[in-house]
């Protein structure tokens, strides 16, 4: 395994320079059953020797949890690393499996001190609206973010599962540096408005769940028998059931370009996703998960591998193909709003 670093881009236009691929850190203390604290620490550790600098985690996963578990690693190398957090889902005290969508004043005021509380920095480098209220405008919700900026306690804002004419119109009020949706083999819905709005504002896109939360690396076949009781994918429609047996036979054109590079699946799902920034003309930067070091440099690797058109043409049929939704309640997503 070679020790080479990522390349760097500008995340969207007077955005912080990045690595090509970030890493996304939720389950490495929730949503993807146990993990080893250990060796997730490690693979933090490793994915900033080969050059990962964005990290991705938010105050939702585990009621802030996630924030707290980071914050060392932040702290160790606050100028090698851009921090992302997000606000936008609340979880009542008394109701922890339940997620509100809250965009107002006062609780994004809240949430960003009890971020900067738990993550232990003067500063979030990159602050998500990680789910959009429609009850409250959007040009109401980044104007508070803008003052966020203002203040000092955020450097760049970033907005999570919205739509093209949403992103406009934020980008009306203030820069926007990023849009994290999910976008992968078999999610590619934002290709028809967010991608091009994107393109258009200099905004960069950061796909989260670029391996299909592991689907596509061909690791698990059917979220109910192969998976933890306490797994998040679990109540996810396409990875369960009848859809989980079809969603899997969608696999054998990943596994005939894998088999072409001598690379994994999960190889060859990120390097579709990281040629999506050649394809659209944008900057684009994937966040894939993982807990193991192995994982992180298999992942970066990707980065290398090109994808010829032959190769690409028989890939991208495949999301067209899929079957059940991304959520179990898709409400929580801008699905219904494009």
């Amino acid at each position: 395994m070679t020790d080479s670093r990522i390349a760097t881009v500008e995340l969207g236009t007077g955005g912080p320079e990045v690595g090509v691929q970030g890493l996304g850190c939720m389950g490495m203390s929730w949503a993807y059953g146990p993990t080893d604290a250990d060796e997730a620490r490690a693979t933090l550790e490793r994915a900033l020797e080969l050059g990962v600098t964005l990290y991705d985690t938010a105050d939702a996963y585990g009621q802030g949890e996630n924030e707290e578990f980071l914050s060392p690693f932040f702290k160790a190398h606050r100028d090698e690393l851009v921090i992302a957090t997000k606000f936008g889902l609340s979880v009542p005290p008394d109701e922890p499996l339940k997620r509100v969508i809250r965009n107002d004043a006062p609780y994004i005021r809240q949430a960003v001190e009890a971020s900067l509380r738990r993550l232990d920095v003067d500063v979030i480098d990159l602050y998500y609206m990680h789910r959009r209220d429609v009850n409250v405008p959007i040009e109401e919700t980044v104007g508070v973010m803008a003052e966020l900026v203002r203040e000092g306690k955020v450097k760049h804002l970033g907005l999570s599962e919205v739509t093209g004419d949403e992103l406009r119109a934020a980008q009306g009020v203030h820069r926007i540096a990023a849009v994290q949706s999910e976008w992968s083999l078999f999610s590619r819905d934002i290709e028809a408005g967010v991608v091009p709005a994107a393109r258009e504002l200099g905004v960069a896109l950061v796909p989260y769940s670029p391996l299909g939360r592991g689907f596509l690396t061909g690791s698990f076949a059917n979220a109910d028998e192969d998976l933890t009781s306490d797994d998040f994918r679990r109540t996810m429609p396409r990875f369960t059931g009848d859809n989980a047996a079809a969603n899997a036979a969608l696999l054998e054109p990943v596994r005939a370009v894998a088999d072409a590079h001598e690379a994994s699946l999960g190889q060859i799902a990120l390097a579709w996703a990281q040629q999506r920034a050649t394809v659209h003309g944008l900057p684009v930067v994937p966040i894939p998960g993982t807990t193991k070091r192995t994982r992180v440099e298999e992942n970066t690797a990707a980065t290398r591998i090109l994808l010829t058109e032959e190769e690409l043409s028989l890939l991208d049929p495949i999301a067209t193909k899929v079957t059940g939704d991304r959520y179990a309640d898709m409400t929580f997503t801008s699905a219904g709003r494009e």
